[in-house]
């Protein structure tokens, strides 16, 4: 028997009042998450992944950003609609995130012993200052600081940006969340750094049972740690399928063309990489129906008539394309 999401959302739509006018950075977008599980976000710059994981913190920027309908159900609890106060318990306490820049995320002009210390004093408030500073020391070695005692006194400038990160993913598990969404928590770190932040969270997810969002936009990185995956294009979903199936049976021609450009071994020496031809389009100034028609080697003529549904093609498996429906 399937174990029931921890997390769903649903038809969740978000949108930003801009001096252009209204837009609508997200719209449509649908996917569950089951504790134990990792679902990878994927797709490129712009195309909604971090707004996605803003509206699920309920922390889009006011009064611009707001979510304009749809669901986002934890624990049967629709978080899009609850006040203030409860989101605040939520926060960081049921539902942590990852920033995607621990540089700017991490307040530079206070020691880390601080910075870590006001998750405890949020959600903890009957705990001692010597318990929280034992229980941040303790948390600052579970995820692979040495020194941690000494590190716990150090500005956030004085480590390393694998330092840093891990600093940041100490914070985010001081509450032991049922949810954690990390953005694109690699990015910026060289490629053995990488390697150890995703051993790291892959490691604490099987100790502690947590869902995972994995934000990125290295299908390398999806392909290594999730179970399940989103494309996202445009502020839309333009597919989601279980990750062996997603790499074994690609469906969407942006799916088709964002696997074609990683470079692989049996690829001729210095030869140009597969592109996907075109911009991706404004959000002010979208085309009519598919929104990836303009740059889409499949474009036919009805593809510009009206957005094409989410359609099912297997176990688990959507697209958003005419050429399936």
């Amino acid at each position: 028997m399937n174990e029931p999401p921890i997390l769903q959302v649903k038809n969740l739509v978000t949108a930003f009042d801009t001096e252009q006018g209204l837009i609508r950075a997200v719209e449509d977008v649908s996917f569950d998450v089951t504790a134990g599980k990792t679902l990878g976000i994927v797709g490129e710059s712009g195309c909604g992944k971090s707004v996605t994981a803003l509206s699920i913190m309920r922390l889009l920027p006011r009064p611009h950003g707001r979510i304009e309908s749809g669901r986002i159900l934890f624990q049967d609890e629709d978080i899009a609609t609850l006040p203030a106060d409860r989101m605040h318990e939520i926060r960081g306490y049921s539902i942590a995130m990852i920033f995607q820049e621990p540089m700017t995320a991490l307040n530079p002009v206070h020691r880390i012993h601080r910075q870590l210390g006001e998750v405890f004093e949020l959600h903890f408030p009957d705990m001692s200052t010597n318990e929280i500073q034992d229980r941040s020391v303790a948390l600052l070695r579970e995820v692979g600081i040495p020194e941690a005692r000494r590190r716990m006194n150090a500005y956030p400038h004085q480590l390393s940006g694998g330092m840093r990160q891990r600093v940041m993913i100490a914070m985010a598990l001081a509450g032991r969340p049922e949810v954690l969404i990390a953005d694109e928590p690699t990015t910026a770190l060289d490629v053995t750094i990488q390697a150890q932040i995703l051993d790291l969270m892959t490691q604490l997810q099987r100790q502690t049972g947590m869902a995972l969002i994995f934000i990125t936009h290295a299908l390398g990185v999806i392909a290594e740690i999730c179970d399940d995956v989103l494309v996202m294009y445009a502020g839309t979903v333009a597919e989601k399928a279980p990750v062996r199936e997603l790499f074994a049976h690609p469906r969407h021609p942006y799916t088709l063309g964002l696997l074609a450009s990683i470079p692989r071994m049996e690829n001729v020496p210095k030869t140009r990489l597969s592109t996907i031809r075109g911009m991706v389009p404004s959000l002010y100034d979208l085309p009519d129906g598919c929104r990836f028609q303009n740059r889409c080697p499949y474009a036919m003529a009805g593809c510009g008539l009206a957005p094409p549904p989410l359609t099912q093609i297997g176990d688990g498996h959507w697209v958003r394309c005419y050429l399936y429906r």
